[in-house]
């Protein structure tokens, strides 16, 4: 068997929330990692900074900050790096943050995947993998949504965003060989999680005594996935890379969902229950970019790697919620 741990990854948004998960797994398995992050504004830096710090005791983790926009930075952390894979996690996320700033997602989303493609065609890895996201699916009434639908209706800019990258890591497998796969992500969640995530905000607001804004009536489905599952999933991944395809690309697209849609209202419950605590609802009406429901079908993520997530929601939004009371606090 070959020793993964002498391979060197690259992983883009390791200050981000499964940037810092995956590097924390595959370096407590004794792998070398380098981590790269713009650090931006996005949400609190200084909680991508907290996770960073977790992450900077490993002797086997370097860190490089800089814009992957700049495709000066992107060149100077490939000759740094050498990486044999690459885990392109790097994005501006959000869908309504989409509407408001859609330039962002241009700068991150397009020009920064752009410029690690180049980097990836120039310096050859053993495997390119990328965030996609399950916004890609839109609003669709078959579920659940499968890798073989169609995806060319999104309703985000995000989405829209995210939809790209797969056409651009689909070319770069066809015209150059980049062995690409596409890593469609449901509505993950967990400790160290993002500010701008819903969970996050209602156990924010249950605690301070604010009501929540619950959209759709609170009848919106989402196939909330388990961080630790994700991350699992992908370091099962990284050596794997997929086979050349009918046309000879060897490119690839799996879903990393947990298979078990959960009710908003009752996605909102367990957040009250794991905190002991009643919320204050907000009903308002559909957010533009929203879709009503998301449902992941895991068949061939669970054929060709084994995935079988295991966290049940209540037991994930208690890790959640028993990270957030130890790091808000009690500071």
């Amino acid at each position: 068997m070959p020793d993964h741990n002498e391979k060197r990854i690259l992983v883009t948004g390791a200050a981000g929330f499964i940037g810092y998960h995956l590097c924390l797994r595959l370096l407590k398995n004794g792998m070398r990692v380098f981590g790269a992050d713009n650090v931006n504004s996005y949400y609190d830096v200084s909680l991508k900074r907290a996770r960073l710090n977790e992450l900077a005791p490993f002797e086997n983790f370097t860190f490089l900050e800089g814009d992957l926009a700049e495709e000066g930075f992107v060149q100077h952390l490939f000759v740094e790096t050498k990486p044999d894979v690459v885990v392109h996690l790097a994005a501006q996320a959000g869908v309504r943050y989409s509407i408001e700033n859609p330039r962002a997602y241009i700068e991150s989303n397009v020009i920064g995947f752009f410029n690690v493609l180049e980097q990836v065609r120039y310096h050859p890895v053993t495997h390119f993998l990328y965030a996609s996201s399950s916004s890609v699916y839109g609003n669709r009434d078959k579920t659940p949504f499968s890798v073989e639908d169609r995806v060319d209706k999104p309703v985000s800019f995000y989405a829209a965003t995210k939809k790209s990258n797969e056409l651009f890591a689909y070319t770069y497998s066809h015209l150059y060989g980049v062995p690409a796969t596409g890593l469609r992500f449901f509505t993950v969640y967990g400790p160290f999680g993002r500010p701008d995530m819903a969970y996050f905000k209602f156990t924010k607001a249950i605690l301070e005594d604010n009501p929540i804004d619950v959209y759709n009536g609170g009848d919106m489905l989402r196939d909330f996935t388990f961080v630790d599952d994700v991350t699992a999933c992908l370091e099962q991944m990284l050596f794997s890379p997929p086979k050349p395809d009918d046309t000879g690309a060897p490119n690839a697209i799996y879903n990393i969902g947990n298979h078990n849609p959960v009710k908003l209202i009752d996605f909102i419950n367990a957040i009250e229950n794991a905190i002991g605590k009643r919320a204050q609802l907000h009903f308002l009406p559909m957010q533009a970019g929203d879709v009503e429901k998301t449902y992941a079908d895991i068949e061939s993520t669970r054929r060709d790697f084994g995935f079988e997530p295991k966290t049940q929601i209540q037991e994930g939004l208690q890790q959640f919620v028993n990270w957030y009371l130890s790091y808000y606090c009690q500071k």
